[in-house]
C-alpha cells in the first residue's frame, strides 16, 4: 500500500524532499556566514552583512616588515597615517596600505597589538592582542555589522565588531577589547614629532598597487554602500570626520568641522562628569585627547553616519 501511494503522488514527495532541502539550507544560512558560527550573536543574525569578499580575501598583514622614514620614499608629507607610540618606540602605518589589508598585526617590545583600519567607515582603532593570557592574532572576516568590518581572531574564531571593540559572536562572545591609543595625522607631523619612527614598507609580500586609492570618491560621497540600524540625522555630511569617546555609557562626538568653527587649539571638556581636554590641530586635521592627568587618551575617529549608527543617543559637541 505504501508504495501505489508513493508512486500516484511522486509530485507530492519530490516537493516535500525539495522545501526539506531549502529549510536546512536556510537553517545553515542562519548560523553561518563566511564559514564563521554565529549562531550565539548577541547581534542580529540578519544584520551580519557580507561585504564581498571571502573569510581572508582581503589579507591581514601578520609579518609586517617596517623601514625608516627615510626610506619611505613611496610617502609624501601630506598622506594619511595612524601612528602608533609604546613605550617610546613609534611606528607608523599608511592609510594607503590599510586600504588594502584593513589590519596589521605587530608587536612593540612585549606589547601584541593590532591596527584595524575599516575603509567603509573611516574608522582607524588599535587593540591590545593579548587576550586572556594568549596573544591574539586578528583577521578579516569578509562580514560587516552596521558597515562596519568584523574582525575575527585565529585563535577562536570568534567575530569582533570594530567599532563597539567588543566579540559578538564566537567561543569570546561579549569580550571586550582594550584599545590603545593612536594618531591619525599627516605623514610630515608624525616624523616631525616621531623622528626616529619605523614605518610599514610597501614591499608587503602581496600585489597590490598602493598607488591606487580603491575608495576614491566615497569619502566625499553621500551615499552609502552597506545599511545601518540608526540613519545618522543630515546636522553633518555623513562623511563628517568625528572623534568619539564614551565614558561610563555616556558617549559624545566631536566633528571637525566644530572642532575648526571653535576657534580653540586646545579646550577642556567633562563627560559624564570626566574631565578631558581636546587638543585640535587644524593644519594636519588631527585630534588628542587627554585626560586631567595629561595621559591620552583612546577615542574613535571616523564618519559621522557610523558613530551614529552604533551610538543613536550621543552627545554633540558644538562650537562655542
Amino acid at each position: 500500500m505504501q508504495l501505489q501511494w508513493l508512486k500516484k503522488n511522486r509530485f507530492l514527495v519530490l516537493l516535500s524532499l525539495i522545501l526539506g532541502v531549502l529549510v536546512v539550507q536556510y537553517s545553515a544560512n542562519a548560523i553561518s556566514q563566511n564559514g564563521f558560527d554565529i549562531s550565539n550573536a548577541i547581534i542580529p543574525q540578519e544584520q551580519i552583512m557580507r561585504g564581498g569578499p571571502p573569510k581572508d580575501g582581503i589579507p591581514a598583514i601578520s609579518d609586517p616588515k617596517l623601514i625608516k622614514a627615510s626610506e619611505a620614499g613611496y610617502l609624501a608629507d601630506k598622506d594619511r597615517i595612524v601612528g602608533i607610540e609604546i613605550d617610546g618606540v613609534a611606528r607608523a602605518y599608511p592609510i594607503s596600505i590599510l586600504n588594502w589589508h584593513e589590519i596589521v598585526n605587530d608587536k612593540i617590545n612585549a606589547q601584541n597589538y593590532a591596527i584595524t583600519y575599516c575603509p567603509l567607515c573611516g574608522t582607524a582603532v588599535a587593540f591590545d592582542a593579548n587576550i586572556d593570557g594568549k596573544v591574539t592574532e586578528f583577521g578579516v572576516s569578509g562580514l560587516l555589522y552596521n558597515s562596519d568590518v568584523l574582525l575575527y581572531d585565529r585563535n577562536t574564531e570568534s567575530l569582533w565588531s570594530q567599532i563597539s571593540s567588543s566579540s559578538v559572536s564566537g567561543k569570546l562572545v561579549g569580550t571586550k577589547l582594550k584599545r590603545i591609543p593612536i594618531s591619525h595625522t599627516s605623514w610630515k607631523a608624525w616624523q616631525q614629532k616621531h623622528p626616529d619612527t619605523l614605518v610599514l614598507s610597501d614591499e608587503t609580500g602581496f600585489s597590490r598597487d598602493y598607488t591606487h586609492d580603491p575608495y576614491s570618491g566615497y569619502g566625499e560621497s553621500r551615499a552609502l554602500f552597506f545599511q545601518v540600524n540608526n540613519r545618522a540625522p543630515d546636522t553633518y555630511h555623513p562623511k563628517e570626520l568625528v572623534v568619539g569617546v564614551e565614558f561610563g555609557g555616556v558617549y559624545k562626538a566631536y566633528p571637525f568641522i566644530e572642532l575648526e568653527n571653535n576657534a580653540r587649539a586646545s579646550f577642556a571638556d567633562s563627560v559624564n562628569g570626566t574631565n578631558i581636554t581636546i587638543h585640535w590641530d587644524s593644519e594636519n586635521r588631527a585630534v588628542t585627547i587627554t585626560d586631567a592627568n595629561e595621559k591620552e587618551i583612546a577615542g574613535i575617529q571616523g564618519f559621522w553616519f557610523a558613530w551614529f549608527a552604533f551610538h543613536p543617543d550621543t552627545e554633540i559637541f558644538r562650537a562655542g
